[in-house]
């Protein structure tokens, strides 16, 4: 479920496309939908899929709830595949969405509210109908009892009322945003007659009951976890579902060590693997099994945003909380030294928060840039007006002295002078030691450079590697230096970026501030974005956010790669057209019974 919210803000409206007072079968963008109200289906799937089949995934870490909406345990994988929301994303279309539990949609012309009509044919698994009480409660319970997230995310909707049992209002309050309509329709879907009488905060190992195209059939807490398409889905013959759910039945197996997971997908017990180690990649997809094509390698290309992965400060912590401490810090990270040595060459160095995007900011800023940037002048940096941001940058050979005497210039600077062998504060009298939380064994490798550089400098930087719960819990609670952390964005950023970079959501626990920042300027950019009257202000306003949040040094930029790096186990087939954002292997891929009989063949040695 956080996956499918990061993708909430890929929604952004013109006035005359989204609010026109007629009801419609979806929402988009750009006035006219890519698909016409007879659509019969996505042109990224394939109608004529079979159904059938076991597929089981990887998963890491552990999971102790089956209540993904709550801050409460690990959640289990999967979740989302047990629950509709009123509306469907086409993941060929970048700002459109299509009725899934609802028929039609009609927006209010001054975006003061939108109406659903529901299907009436939508049921829940026990077979009760979906009504529009259960879309009330969904939205009151989700502010009241779910993750602090929700109540920050649906801070703008004034109420939700039920006008008949399958037509629902939603009424805003405060400054018209075109991006609410949208979110609403992404809004997940709960049983009121289920979630009443039970305690909604608390963890818990019962599959809750949902209305989506599988349930959740067996539970092995902390092992696996395992769904089953519901062959008498309400919605299986939308246009929105047809072609997709292929699976009969889909296990998560859950691995704590990447290592292993590794070796057992070697071993074939589990059918679909995508790598995220540029080594492991490039080294260790050599077994037997490839060789003999039993297993598929192949990088699919990616159209999404790319976001930001980072070192990120806690400015929390006074240590970081001057911007030339920061950048200091950031210039003990050789990243061509690494990409040539660790990475094989895979990567690209970030050099945006909206990366692989028309959002990010380049060059200079431009006139509508400088007419959001200017009246911050004096409490921005002043570089956000006369340099083009650039990630620091070495030779490569993994001596960057020139990068190491500009840090400690900077840290000169901002009062830390080395004493008794260790950089020490001139009036504090604190000693620098920073600790890195990692979650995963394979950064290891990446800080240890990082690690002898600030020993230069007269730093302690230490590895904290802890298991998923702790990390998690940490994060939840802000209690770190120095974490891996990413923000994903979209096309059409909007109200997800008060939670990244927004004051309010700073001393919120479970919030993806991680950073900690509180910036008026920062705030009155983010209000620029959500509330863009044009496609073309809303680029202004997330290339002038980017240069601010680059200027200010919060983290130390990672990489990126515009590919998806995925291994299968050859038994499947996936439609002749890839959607553009997304991979769409669970959503759109199916077994082939011809390549799965072959292999099970070939493996048994029957061939």
């Amino acid at each position: 479920m956080r996956v499918l919210l990061l993708t909430l803000g890929c929604l952004f409206l013109s006035l005359p496309a989204l609010a026109d007072g007629a009801a419609r079968h979806g929402m988009s963008m750009f006035g006219e939908l890519k698909y016409p109200s007879n659509f019969k289906h996505f042109e990224y799937v394939n109608p004529d899929a079979p159904k059938g089949g076991l597929v089981r995934m990887e998963a890491r870490g552990t999971y102790d709830t089956l209540n993904g909406f709550t801050i409460k345990g690990s959640a289990a994988a999967g979740l989302g595949l047990i629950y509709d929301t009123l509306m469907e994303s086409a993941r060929d279309e970048a700002f459109a969405e299509y009725g899934l539990l609802v028929r039609s949609v009609v927006v209010a012309d001054d975006l003061s509210s939108v109406t659903f009509d529901l299907r009436k044919a939508a049921r829940w698994h026990d077979g009760k109908p979906i009504t529009a009480d259960d879309v009330v409660f969904s939205l009151d319970l989700l502010k009241a009892k779910g993750a602090p997230f929700y109540r920050f995310y649906y801070a703008n909707v004034d109420k939700a009322e039920a006008l008949s049992p399958h037509k629902v209002k939603f009424t805003f309050k405060g400054r018209k945003n075109r991006e609410l309509p949208l979110i609403i329709g992404q809004l997940p879907v709960l049983p009121k007659h289920y979630w009443q009488d039970k305690e909604f905060e608390a963890t818990t190992l019962a599959a809750p009951l949902g209305s989506g195209p599988y349930r959740i059939v067996k539970v092995d807490p902390g092992r696996s976890i395992t769904y089953e398409r519901v062959s008498d889905y309400w919605g299986r013959d939308l246009a929105v579902n047809k072609g997709r759910h292929n699976f009969d039945t889909l296990r998560f197996e859950y691995y704590r060590d990447p290592t292993v997971a590794l070796e057992a997908f070697k071993a074939n017990a589990f059918d679909f693997r995508q790598e995220n180690t540029a080594k492991v990649w490039a080294t260790s997809y050599t077994f037997p099994a490839l060789k003999k094509g039993h297993v598929i390698k192949e990088t699919l290309a990616n159209g999404s945003p790319t976001g930001m992965q980072s070192f990120a400060f806690n400015t929390r912590r006074a240590k970081f909380q001057d911007p030339r401490v920061r950048q200091a810090l950031a210039l003990a990270f050789d990243f061509e030294w690494a990409n040539k040595n660790l990475f094989f060459g895979q990567y690209t160095r970030t050099q945006s928060y909206f990366s692989n995007s028309e959002l990010a900011s380049t060059g200079l800023p431009s006139p509508l840039e400088l007419k959001l940037l200017e009246p911050l002048k004096g409490q921005i940096p002043g570089e956000v007006f006369t340099k083009t941001f650039q990630a620091p940058k070495t030779d490569g050979s993994g001596k960057s002295r020139t990068q190491l005497r500009q840090a400690k210039r900077l840290l000169t600077a901002a009062g830390w002078t080395i004493k008794d062998g260790q950089l020490t504060h001139g009036k504090t009298g604190e000693v620098m030691t920073i600790e890195f939380l990692l979650l995963s064994q394979a950064f290891q490798r990446i800080v240890a450079p990082m690690q002898q550089s600030m020993k230069r400098l007269g730093i302690t930087a230490n590895i904290r590697l802890v298991d998923t719960s702790q990390y998690v819990n940490r994060l939840r609670d802000f209690d770190f230096d120095i974490i891996g952390a990413g923000w994903g964005q979209s096309l059409s950023p909007g109200n997800e970026q008060r939670d990244f970079w927004g004051a309010e959501a700073a001393d919120r626990p479970g919030s993806r501030n991680y950073i900690g920042i509180k910036d008026p300027a920062i705030d009155k950019l983010i209000d620029h974005i959500i509330f863009a009257g044009s496609r073309d202000e809303l680029v202004a306003a997330s290339r002038a956010l980017d240069r601010v949040l680059l200027w200010n040094h919060f983290v130390i930029p990672n990489w990126h790669i515009n590919s998806y790096r995925i291994a299968y186990w050859n038994r499947f087939a996936r439609p002749a057209i890839k959607p553009k954002y997304g991979l769409g292997f669970t959503d759109t891929w199916w077994v082939d019974n011809a390549k799965d009989k072959a292999l099970q063949m070939s493996l048994k040695g029957g061939k």
